[in-house]
């Protein structure tokens, strides 16, 4: 049960959700009764198919960004574009940042960024600092 909770926690602190997958993880981590490698494995599958699920709603359902309920807000979008404009897709190997990541992964998908090139990108800066939690803990 833990590894699926850590999963859903990392999948909706990708989205809009103020949640804390890096401390969730560096919890079970210190608790010492969980594989280190699936720990690894939940988060990271769990943070990455959250980013894909801000790339659908940035691909697909833009012309709803007038919305109240939209979960992404106008300046966080403007930002995150400004962000994308400047670096292009390598941008993504940042969709981990607090405040900017989220968006930046709903942007890439109102670019039309090839979910590929996507996935790829979004999983090795994820990875990353998942493995990086793991090596301070």
């Amino acid at each position: 049960m833990g590894y699926l909770s850590l999963f859903t926690i990392s999948f909706l602190a990708a989205t809009i959700l103020p949640l804390s997958s890096e401390l969730m993880l560096a919890t079970m981590l210190s608790v010492e009764s969980y594989n280190r490698t699936l720990l690894i494995l939940f988060s990271s599958l769990g943070n990455i198919l959250g980013s894909v699920f801000n790339w659908v709603i940035g691909f697909y359902f833009i012309k709803l960004q007038d919305k109240k309920w939209f979960p992404f807000k106008e300046k966080q979008i403007s930002k995150s574009s400004l962000w994308f404009e400047k670096y292009g897709k390598w941008s993504l190997l940042f969709a981990w940042v607090p405040v900017i990541g989220d968006p930046l992964t709903f942007v890439a998908g109102t670019m039309k960024t090839k979910i590929l090139t996507f996935i790829i990108l979004v999983s090795v800066g994820k990875i990353a600092r998942y493995l990086f939690i793991s090596l301070l803990i």
